[in-house]
């Protein structure tokens, strides 16, 4: 699945095995990647799931912290992140949200993939990976979108997408249920884009 972006480059990464993290990127994408630069959840359908793609790219902003310049397969690693970021950024709403299914805007604007997907795109302008006069619109429309959905008790969230695995179909994917309250996986995606933002704001 596109989630094993996440679930292994980090930890490859951080035990200084870059040349597995390549290996696994690459063979992660060999199945999920599609030739629009967004990721399909998993070979079962083309869909491509809202965290599905926040994996890979929250996956790779944390992979890159760890990965010295002087790893040849850096570069093809942040390509990676890069081309990614900029097809996701072609989806984002007119609020500043991402769907439950990224290219379907007909589904519902879903909380921790907007998350995972604005903290990758903040970290990637404060470590000069990505141009700035780009993606800053695109971090702040996210921004006031993830704080217009989360109520004043911090605690109650809206549209967080259930756990899911591989689905069979676009409509088992458009089916997930969207928790509304209090939610631990998005609480924790907001808590770290809050982080991430308010470094952001300190430096800038």
């Amino acid at each position: 699945m596109s989630d094993g972006v996440f679930m292994g480059c980090p930890v490859l990464a951080a035990a200084g095995k870059y040349e597995a993290c390549l290996a696994h990127l690459r063979d992660v994408q060999a199945l999920c990647l599609r030739e629009d630069g967004i990721y399909r959840h998993s070979p079962l359908h083309e869909a491509a799931w809202g965290r599905g793609n926040g994996f890979p790219a929250l996956g790779l902003a944390w992979a890159l912290d760890y990965i010295p310049e002087a790893f040849a397969g850096r570069e093809e690693i942040l390509t990676s992140l890069q081309d990614h970021l900029e097809a996701l950024a072609k989806h984002q709403d007119d609020e500043g949200m991402w769907h439950q299914v990224i290219d379907h805007p007909e589904s519902y604007a879903e909380f921790s993939a907007t998350c995972m997907i604005t903290y990758a795109m903040l970290h990637g302008i404060r470590e000069g990976w990505l141009d700035r006069s780009v993606y800053e619109p695109v971090v702040d429309r996210a921004w006031n979108a993830i704080k217009a959905r989360i109520a004043l008790d911090g605690e109650s969230l809206t549209n967080v997408c259930e756990s899911t695995g591989k689905q069979k179909s676009l409509e088992a994917y458009f089916q997930r249920r969207a928790i509304n309250g209090r939610d631990e996986r998005g609480g924790a995606m907001a808590l770290m884009v809050s982080t991430e933002r308010a470094f952001w704001e300190q430096e800038r």
